[in-house]
């Protein structure tokens, strides 16, 4: 057993201070200062914050590697970049690619799933599949060419790797293929980059759309007349997610999606293989962008992912609105762990979960990741 002493304590609820936080491969307790055992081994968190490890369900790449790359190269190498920024668990995201290069990056994270719960990195905890059966209207930086129609036994093929498939409704004639995927798998269908109506999309929550892809982005807006998909995530239980690198979204927001949404509220980075880089030219799914601050476009100027650090969105929608810290971290931590079912696990410093811990310093930069209780990345 390992105890991290002189930490302030994220717990789901609260801030703790002057307490102890004592793990093995799980989280063992939190103890008073005055009651450690002097022989466990310590770890001295500095005055910093101990928080559980995050989990991003929706990045794409980082330091130059792409998940539709279909390279077992490329997931080892997110997934050793993004450990230190506090991500423990994540789901790597492919985009709308040719249908061979698709189940190509599905097959190889199939494969790595089981050894990257041991390597020194994030682990895989599925496949965010976004398309490729999307609206046009919607495509964002999604190539058109590649979009398809709605196919439930697509997603049935793979539903042991895909845990959350991007869909747009409207696409799918009387919601056939979402209802089948909903009665016959475990998958989380998920609408976005979708032009349906406000109706379409509540229909569509009613039969089996739990999730919504990056709220605001790539879908209808709110309009006090026609309140589209971003009025049906907001008038509806589903769970969504929030790019927060402050261009995505603009940052009087947060405090209102919080609001409505609560714990059904989750941060993203939607990370593009320009993360962890230098301004520059990249590629993405094979259509090249240009990166330039926190701004990451098309050649054509269309808004595409970003560069966000996970730690940093976390900070920046602390330091961006009246959200406490504790329920800031939830949203990076907890609430995808709920989506993803494994909340009984992970997700929070809860005794008997996986030791899965970051400690950081006053402005939420990472210093340690840990992992199943064991180091995984120090700074």
């Amino acid at each position: 057993m390992k105890a991290i002493i002189n930490g302030k304590i994220i717990l789901k609820d609260r801030i703790l201070e002057d307490k102890v936080l004592l793990y093995s491969s799980k989280i063992e307790g939190i103890i008073p200062k005055d009651k450690l055992n002097k022989d466990i081994e310590i770890i001295d968190a500095k005055g910093g914050y101990v928080a559980p490890g995050l989990i991003d369900l929706h990045i794409h790449g980082y330091l130059g590697c792409d998940v539709s790359d279909g390279s077992e190269e490329s997931i080892r190498t997110i997934a050793s970049g993004i450990i230190k920024n506090g991500v423990t668990g994540f789901l790597p995201t492919t985009m709308t690619i040719s249908k061979e290069n698709i189940i190509k990056s599905l097959e190889v994270c199939r494969s790595l799933k089981e050894e990257s719960k041991t390597w020194k990195g994030a682990t895989i905890l599925g496949v965010h599949a976004e398309g490729p059966f999307i609206s046009p209207k919607k495509k964002g930086a999604q190539d058109e060419k590649y979009i398809l129609k709605p196919d439930a036994n697509f997603v049935k093929k793979y539903q042991d790797i895909i845990k959350i498939i991007t869909m747009a409704p409207e696409m799918d004639k009387d919601f056939k293929a979402i209802s089948e995927i909903r009665k016959d798998t475990n998958v989380i269908v998920s609408m976005g980059h979708t032009d349906a109506t406000y109706e379409e999309a509540i229909e569509a929550t009613n039969v089996g759309v739990l999730h919504a892809t990056h709220t605001f982005n790539a879908m209808s807006p709110l309009n006090h007349r026609n309140p589209g998909v971003v009025g049906a995530i907001f008038n509806s239980n589903i769970s969504c997610e929030l790019i927060v690198d402050t261009f995505h979204v603009a940052p009087a927001l947060y405090d209102i999606i919080y609001k409505l949404k609560g714990d059904k509220l989750c941060f993203i980075t939607d990370c593009l293989p320009a993360g962890g880089l230098p301004d520059g030219n990249y590629t993405l799914g094979g259509q090249e962008f240009i990166s330039k601050g926190i701004e990451c476009r098309l050649l054509d100027g269309t808004i595409a992912g970003s560069i966000l650090k996970l730690n940093n969105g976390v900070f920046n929608v602390y330091k961006n609105s009246h959200i406490p810290l504790f329920e800031c971290v939830n949203c990076a931590s907890l609430n995808p762990a709920k989506v993803l079912g494994i909340d009984d696990k992970k997700g929070s410093l809860e005794l008997g979960k996986d030791a899965d811990i970051i400690i950081t310093d006053e402005n939420f930069q990472v210093l340690k990741t840990i992992i199943g209780g064991v180091l995984k990345y120090e700074a």
